[in-house]
């Protein structure tokens, strides 16, 4: 009878330990989840920067300022552009 009862009290100690260290890792797991989630989080406020940034360099009098002064481009007379229809299109 004591064996019996020691090797319940060793089955018990060891079903405790396991418990003990399911829950330590699910621990661990759901720490590492929030952390990435609120990485996820940082991540998409720095795209929705990124992405307002993108459209205010694009923006046609921006390109158009730098083509004026940097690259000294102006537009040409209205007397010096020819206009060439599309082959196939008939008018």
């Amino acid at each position: 009878m004591v064996r019996f009862n020691l090797l319940l009290l060793i089955a018990v100690v060891v079903c405790a330990l396991g418990v003990v260290t399911s829950q330590h890792k699910a621990r661990r797991l759901f720490q590492a989840l929030e952390h990435e989630q609120e990485r996820a989080r940082q991540l998409d406020v720095e795209y929705g920067q990124l992405q307002l940034e993108l459209s205010t360099w694009a923006t046609s009098p921006r390109i158009e300022k730098i083509a004026r002064e940097k690259l000294k481009m102006r537009t040409p007379e209205p007397g010096k552009t020819l206009t060439i229809p599309a082959a196939g299109v008939t008018q």
